[in-house]
């Protein structure tokens, strides 16, 4: 998959919401869920090829919206899905953060894959298996995608790719190892959205 083109659609802050802009477009969506800092934003804007597209921050549980992108002129929607897992947030946000996540799998009639990101760095926290527990759940098709690989070396990223497959209970070739800075990754998820659209060769 080649990234033509992408913009920001909107930012929902409810399920309910989301449900009214996604009856606009019959356009496919691929979601991007996972923990707090994981580094989500820097994921999408090197899988569109667009630095500024989602905002960027150092400080945790910034996306607290459920935020849309056109790519290629809606041959699919890309969809920011609030980070879980952000210890200093209020038990009210959370419970909102869990209620928008929860309500766009619950709602979405268009959504062919799920790109769970996990920082290769660390073992997946308990959240994370609560989360792939939710997708199996729902039968809802996804891949784990280990983010920040530049952090290591290439022996100590194939390692810790065996240890987040083994925790989570993956092969280890279900695990992506990505950077977004060196772009290590990325043709293997543009294969994947391909896969997931149906435009594979």
């Amino acid at each position: 998959m080649q990234v033509k083109s992408a913009k920001f659609i909107v930012s929902c802050s409810s399920a309910k919401q989301y449900v009214s802009e996604a009856n606009k477009s019959a356009a496919p969506e691929i979601c991007v869920v996972g923990r707090s800092n994981v580094g989500k934003s820097s994921f999408i804007n090197a899988l569109t090829g667009n630095g500024k597209l989602a905002r960027t921050s150092s400080t945790p549980g910034r996306t607290r919206l459920i935020n849309l992108f056109d790519v290629n002129s809606s041959l699919f929607t890309l969809v920011d899905l609030p980070g879980y897992g952000f210890a200093k947030a209020s038990k009210a946000e959370k419970d909102g953060w869990d209620a928008l996540i929860g309500g766009y799998f619950e709602s979405s009639r268009n959504l062919k894959h799920v790109i769970v990101l996990v920082d290769i760095r660390i073992s997946p926290t308990a959240l994370d298996k609560q989360m792939l527990a939710y997708l199996y759940h729902y039968a809802l098709p996804f891949t784990v995608v280990a983010t920040k690989a530049d952090k290591l070396s290439r022996a100590q990223a194939d390692r810790a790719r065996q240890t987040v497959a083994s925790e989570l209970g993956l092969g280890k070739s279900n695990v992506i190892v990505f950077s977004s800075v060196t772009k290590q990754g990325l043709s293997e998820v543009g294969a994947l959205i391909d896969n997931a659209l149906g435009l594979q060769n």
